[in-house]
């Protein structure tokens, strides 16, 4: 495989990564446990969603630095409007992980 196929490769792969890190991120978004309201009865359930949604944000973490590997080669294109695109949505998901894993240890803990 030459090198312009393994750019290629690289670039696919590692989009579909971070795609795969973008749904995972919607999906521990809406799963988030913010909120003190619980229904009677359903307090057991908010501890294996907070497990689940830390769980998420770790994952989300080691997706992006993936993704982040794959899709940033050494040579650089000129406008790099891509780069910034991409650079924006790792950065979204890196913070909101982050915080979910801060705000979920200052609630559990």
């Amino acid at each position: 495989m030459s090198n312009r196929g393994i750019g290629r490769a690289r670039m696919f792969m590692g989009g579909l990564i971070l795609l795969s890190a973008i749904i995972l991120w919607g999906m521990s978004l809406w799963m988030s446990p913010h909120g003190e309201t619980t229904a009677t009865g359903m307090e057991h359930v908010r501890t294996t969603v907070a497990l689940f949604v830390r769980n998420s944000a770790i994952g989300n973490l080691v997706l992006c630095a993936l993704a982040g590997w794959l899709l940033f080669p050494l040579r650089r294109p000129r406008a790099p409007r891509r780069d910034w695109a991409i650079i924006v949505a790792i950065v979204v998901i890196v913070l909101t992980s982050l915080y979910q894993l801060f705000w979920l240890r200052s609630v559990l803990y």
